[in-house]
């Protein structure tokens, strides 16, 4: 399984070459165009996971994931599989290796090699209150991941405290730990300065982000929109 990712940031489309009869894993709806001989298998979940097809595929209904995922897999010459996010943003690749856990936002998990595991994170009220959710996405296993965001993605090192926005978050590393916090030493400063609560990121590691809030975006456009006519 090799991903380039084309036309980023705004456009991104992931290019998923793949070897004879090689397979990979894409959340359903993904898929932009693929091979002619290449084989779409519609599945709850991965084949041979732990735990249930129908428990995976509720749990990841829970991270705001859909129910169904595509399985594809190439032909005796292998292939090509072409995926995009359904907002307009960026792509990235990210190698999850033995003993390593990631934490991805609900949304932004879009395709993975067989070897990687994808299950609920319980994130606590504190997501909640973040305007997060409840869940996240938990990754681990081996192999390639594909992510997606709204806007641009990019990674920023740690080494101590970093605050994101919370509409902002894409991945983390589990060994990184944060908590919800006010952005002003006010919750009414917070508020009235656009901010709300922020996530306090502590640890040493990478953290994802995006560029654009897809909440934010709702908020500003939904004003706009004509209602429909009867």
């Amino acid at each position: 399984m090799k991903v380039e990712i084309i036309n980023r940031p705004a456009n991104s489309v992931g290019k998923v070459s793949l070897g004879p009869n090689e397979s990979f894993i894409s959340e359903a709806g993904a898929m932009v165009a693929m091979s002619g001989d290449t084989r779409v298998n519609t599945i709850t979940h991965k084949r041979g996971s732990q735990g249930g097809g129908i428990l995976k595929a509720m749990k990841r209904l829970l991270a705001g994931e859909s129910f169904f995922v595509n399985e594809f897999t190439a032909g005796a010459n292998g292939g090509d599989v072409y995926i995009a996010p359904n907002l307009s943003g960026d792509m990235t690749t990210l190698e999850i290796k033995p003993g390593e856990t990631m934490i991805v936002q609900g949304g932004s998990f879009m395709a993975c090699d067989p070897k990687v595991n994808i299950d609920l994170n319980f994130g606590g009220l504190k997501n909640l209150f973040s305007g997060e959710g409840l869940f996240w996405i938990q990754v681990t296993g081996e192999g390639q991941m594909v992510m997606n965001s709204f806007g641009a993605i990019y990674p920023i090192d740690i080494d101590g405290e970093h605050i994101v926005d919370t509409g902002h978050i894409v991945a983390f590393p589990s060994t990184v730990n944060f908590k919800v916090v006010k952005a002003n030493k006010s919750l009414i400063g917070s508020l009235l300065g656009g901010e709300g609560l922020v996530c306090k990121f502590t640890g040493k590691g990478r953290i994802w982000c995006q560029s654009h809030n897809a909440a934010g975006f709702g908020k500003t456009l939904g004003p706009l929109l004509r209602p429909r006519e009867a």
